[in-house]
């Protein structure tokens, strides 16, 4: 069976296509359209999907859409009403909002592909989330449980599943938290009261925690209870994100936690004031890993399951997942790398084949590389026509060229294969630099990333080399395979790793295993063997406020507007003309050629 599955209208709009019960192509639109976080229906990610599997939209047997439109604007109208008169502004505008596209989808799905409407078929939001996280893991049997900001009315949901070989798939969801009372939107509440993008800069929020000290828990614990049936409740006083667009939080959070940041002033860490956002961001955190990993215990002890598979998008928090793996007493946690919206299209697509239709258990593909290829001779066209230095060689020389670029300093844009779906850059769209000082830090943060200084990087290692320069165990290991969890690195490796350490002593690891990505291994070790330390700092290929590259001109373009002092795509290398790297490289040619 041929089943696409769509995600789009609220952030990180994508399509993926399933072809029997197996993942083909998922690519988000803003990886496309080279708008970030573009929410719009992913007409560019649905062609690039069909391109990829050469098939026509009358060939699909389903195109699956990753919610209930109907069912949302049943919780925008019921909230809406429920908050009258305080949301008498707000609701023409949910009103508009809600009854243009967003609705009828299935009408403009149909009139977009030319598909019949009974083809057109319906997930419900955190259904995706759990396919997407239990159907694409290395599991059986295991426990599910998905958290967001919100789906139609569910915020969070637990349950179970089970994939029997060639038999059929179950998941059953035992049960669900719903709007307002959110773990999501709490976070994303304090992202907005920090100054940062919702839905967007969340993970600013974490990094930010770092700095901080939780003194302000016994505060947020004022926003959020628990229940007596082990749930959670929101104290909705402070908050208005359910009554109104215009903000998330109300003049009595602002009077529990003191005024919100100006987005447009830098956080001083040196002052009280920055300090005091870096304890909210603190405190916050703390809240979110308590609440996640006491639900995740009484899961656990309910279903008595080895293995934990979490989604939505607070699975992002890397922190917290290493807590629910180190707490919660699952011995595996699996996060798929696209935990959040965007992912939601493999899920819609794969819940389809196996729930709906019933089609047998298939085993995925572990890894996340399901988009469009870089082409190094069009890197190469490129450069040349500009005047670039442009060197075409085999696999093992460019390995042995490149490990000596990073180990004399040079920042490499690193483009190879199919382009990664998720958030992260796991090897195939990545900027590479060494992880050794903070002036690496600083200078990838100033002249590349045009970003906050508070900021951390990450590190890529391999399989082989992981528990020697991180603490971290076995199943850690696979919470690192996606970039998944922050675990710390090892005291006597901290001085020697400075880039890629944070402020409190631990780092976001990609842990790496050949099978993954042969190349980027091959680098690992041939850079250890110049370094000592088979360690690289592996941070998204892109500019502030730009999505990951894509194609190889997107990387070109991005090279040309950075300080990337090497370019890659496949076999090709390219460096600036104006740089004095390239003056010396085409000297040795032309000596090389002359004595020849």
């Amino acid at each position: 069976m041929n089943i696409l599955g769509i995600s789009a209208h609220y952030h990180d709009s994508a399509a993926a296509l399933v072809v029997g019960g197996v993942p083909v192509c998922a690519v988000q639109e803003e990886r496309l359209s080279r708008h970030k976080g573009d929410a719009a229906f992913p007409l560019l990610a649905i062609e690039s999907c069909l391109q990829h599997a050469a098939i026509e939209p009358d060939e699909l047997d389903a195109v699956v859409f990753y919610e209930r439109p109907m069912l949302k604007f049943d919780r925008i109208l019921t909230c809406a009403l429920r908050a009258f008169p305080q949301s008498w502004r707000a609701f023409p505008k949910a009103m508009k909002n809600s009854l243009g596209e967003k609705v009828w989808m299935r009408g403009i799905i149909s009139s977009h592909l030319g598909v019949p409407g009974g083809k057109v078929l319906f997930t419900e939001h955190h259904q995706s989330h759990a396919a997407a996280a239990f159907l694409t893991a290395p599991t059986r049997r295991a426990a599910i449980m998905t958290a967001d900001a919100v789906g139609e009315w569910a915020t969070l949901s637990v349950g179970d599943g089970e994939r029997v070989p060639n038999g059929l798939t179950t998941i059953r969801r035992f049960r669900e938290i719903r709007f307002p009372h959110s773990l999501g939107m709490l976070y994303s509440t304090f992202t907005a009261y920090l100054g940062f993008k919702v839905n967007e800069d969340e993970y600013k929020v974490m990094g930010l925690a770092a700095y901080g000290q939780p003194t302000l828990v016994e505060q947020v614990r004022k926003l959020i209870r628990r229940t007596p049936d082990g749930a959670f409740a929101l104290d909705l006083n402070y908050f208005e994100f359910h009554t109104t667009a215009e903000r998330s939080y109300s003049s009595r959070f602002v009077e529990l936690l003191g005024p919100p940041r100006n987005p447009y002033e830098p956080i001083d860490l040196d002052t009280s004031e920055g300090q005091r956002f870096a304890d909210c961001a603190a405190s916050v955190q703390r809240v979110l890993e308590d609440t996640l990993v006491e639900l995740a215990r009484a899961l656990h002890q309910e279903t008595g399951l080895p293995d934990l598979c979490l989604g939505g998008g607070v699975a992002l928090n890397g922190v917290a997942n290493a807590r629910l793996l180190a707490e919660s007493g699952f011995e595996r946690v699996f996060v798929p790398p696209a935990p959040g919206d965007a992912g939601c299209a493999i899920g819609s697509a794969l819940y389809c084949d196996r729930i709906h239709f019933g089609n047998p258990d298939r085993d995925l593909p572990d890894h996340p590389f399901w988009g469009p290829s870089a082409d190094g001779s069009e890197l190469a066209r490129l450069a040349r026509e500009d005047g670039h230095f442009v060197q075409e060689c085999h696999d093992s020389a460019l390995i042995d060229q490149i490990a000596d670029d990073l180990a004399a300093d040079r920042i490499v844009g690193w483009m190879e294969g199919a382009l990664e779906f998720g958030p992260r850059a796991l090897g195939h769209r990545s900027i590479l630099a060494s992880p050794h000082t903070t002036e690496m830090r600083d200078r990838l943060n100033r002249e590349i990333k045009y970003r906050e200084q508070f900021r951390p990087f990450a590190p890529v290692v391999s399989i082989e080399a992981a528990a020697r320069y991180f603490d971290i165990s076995l199943a850690g290991t696979r919470l690192a395979r996606f970039m998944s969890g922050v675990f710390p690195v090892r005291a006597e490796w901290r001085s020697r790793l400075q880039a890629i350490t944070h402020v409190d002593g631990t780092a976001r690891v990609q842990v790496l295993e050949r099978t993954m990505v042969p190349r980027l291994h091959a680098l690992l070790e041939a850079y250890g063997q110049r370094t000592g330390i088979p360690v690289l700092l592996n941070t998204s290929f892109n500019l502030a406020g730009e999505p990951i590259v894509n194609r190889a001109v997107e990387g070109y373009s991005t090279f040309l507007r950075s300080k990337i002092d090497v370019l890659v795509a496949g076999g090709t290398r390219v460096l600036k003309r104006t740089s004095a790297l390239a003056k010396t490289q085409l000297d040795k040619i032309k000596e090389e050629k002359e004595v020849a």
